[in-house]
């Protein structure tokens, strides 16, 4: 079991939660995610990371699958500017690579927000530490294990 899949399972146990992690095969999308859980996109708790632009620290955003962050009200959400976050800055504050970044168990927390369509659903899934493996959770616990603060900041991504 890898470093990151261990961090992750120890954060939901230490957190109470009955959710353990699951091996689901690789996944690089959300909507891959989702045909392998066998669940609605939007379902998919997508964990996407900016960098504050004057902080030059991390900034989570747990969003359905189908939404994409907006980028105007994400920075006003974060107090500064957010930009692209790299590989070293993910690695180094979440301990998680691009692809398997958890909502849970990062090395350092970092300020969290929560789009509230993912309350609209009873369950929800999260990456857990790697692309294969994921964990399914209520969303009212994915958003107090977090740390996060339900707040708008994203928009429908555009159909195909």
């Amino acid at each position: 079991m890898s470093k990151s899949l261990k961090r992750v399972t120890q954060a939901l146990l230490d957190a109470g939660c009955t959710a353990l992690p699951v091996e689901v095969g690789q996944a690089t999308t959300a909507q891959m995610a989702a045909d392998l859980v066998g669940c609605a996109l939007d379902q998919i708790a997508k964990s996407i990371i900016f960098r504050g632009e004057m902080s030059g620290e991390a900034v989570l955003f747990i969003t359905a699958g189908g939404n994409q962050v907006e980028a105007d009200r994400a920075s006003t959400l974060a107090g500064e500017p957010l930009g692209k976050a790299d590989a070293g800055l993910i690695r180094a504050q979440t301990g998680f690579a691009i692809g398997g970044v958890s909502p849970v168990g990062h090395l350092t927390p970092p300020r969290a927000f929560f789009d509230p369509r993912l309350d609209e659903f009873e369950q929800v899934w999260a990456a857990a530490g790697t692309p294969r493996h994921v964990f399914g959770i209520a969303p009212a616990e994915l958003l107090r294990i977090s740390g996060a603060q339900r707040a708008a900041f994203t928009t429908a991504a555009a159909p195909f």
